[in-house]
């Protein structure tokens, strides 16, 4: 019997060797984990800063198809995982009845949901910066372990699509109404700077109309570092628990 598929996607800034905890905690839970990432990504976040041009014309729908594609790939329907830009795939393919259930952490907002912008973001984000809007709950030592470990360009040409920062897709990308998609559980941190805790407050309420199961989880004290910084393993076990309560569970057919 196959194991249930998840996959996991990245956000800006990071890259897909972040999710490596977490691939190792829902792996031991018996699923069958995938971090594939982003189309030409370098393999490593050492190739990836020396080749900030890699990714530099990659778009919201490159980047959007790229993962479609990958969920389409498996036999059996995958949870889907994703954060910051993830986690704005993540609701657009369970939107479209891609996957078997999302969850997007501390997700680009949709519609005419906006936050905050000190912009335009750079492509490489410095130390300084990392520390100031995305690590900004953690110590200064964490937060510097963290971007030495996580941090790779981000592209140019997403972030100009996003607007300079994380202020949503300038045309409609989710479907916020469908009610025969899987569930779908939106988590934010009550210190995020880049996304805050009120613009996923405000997605949130745009699932109201629909009868498809929604959930919102707010994590205090913590900021868009949220996924990767010392904290995570809180985090994705209340993912796991929120997916068994909903009958989501490695084995497909529990």
């Amino acid at each position: 019997m196959n194991p249930t598929p998840v996959v996991f996607i990245h956000g800006a800034w990071l890259h897909a060797l972040s999710w490596e905890p977490w691939d190792e905690r829902f792996s031991r839970f018996g699923f069958a984990v995938s971090a594939p990432g982003w189309p030409g990504e370098p393999a490593t976040v050492a190739e990836a800063r020396r080749r900030p041009e890699a990714l530099s014309d990659l778009g919201l729908d490159a980047l959007t198809d790229h993962y479609a594609r990958i969920v389409r790939s498996f036999d059996t329907p995958p949870v889907i995982v994703g954060h910051s830009v993830g986690g704005l795939i993540a609701q657009h393919l369970i939107g479209t009845n891609l996957g078997r259930a999302a969850v997007a952490i501390a997700p680009v907002p949709v519609g005419d949901v906006s936050a905050p912008v000190s912009g335009p973001w750079p492509a490489c984000l410095d130390a300084t910066r990392f520390g100031e809007v995305f690590a900004n709950a953690v110590t200064e030592e964490e937060a510097a372990g963290l971007f030495e470990r996580h941090v790779v360009p981000a592209p140019r040409r997403l972030l100009a699509e996003l607007g300079g920062g994380a202020v949503g897709h300038p045309r409609p990308f989710v479907d916020t109404g469908n009610a025969a998609r899987g569930p779908l559980l939106l988590i934010s941190g009550q210190e995020d700077r880049l996304v805050p805790d009120a613009a996923t407050r405000a997605v949130y309420k745009l699932y109201g109309d629909s009868t498809a199961v929604s959930g919102l989880k707010q994590f205090p004290d913590r900021a868009h570092s949220l996924v990767v910084d010392s904290g995570w393993r809180t985090v994705a076990d209340y993912v796991l628990r929120w997916l068994a309560e909903r009958g989501v569970r490695a084995g497909p057919s529990v």
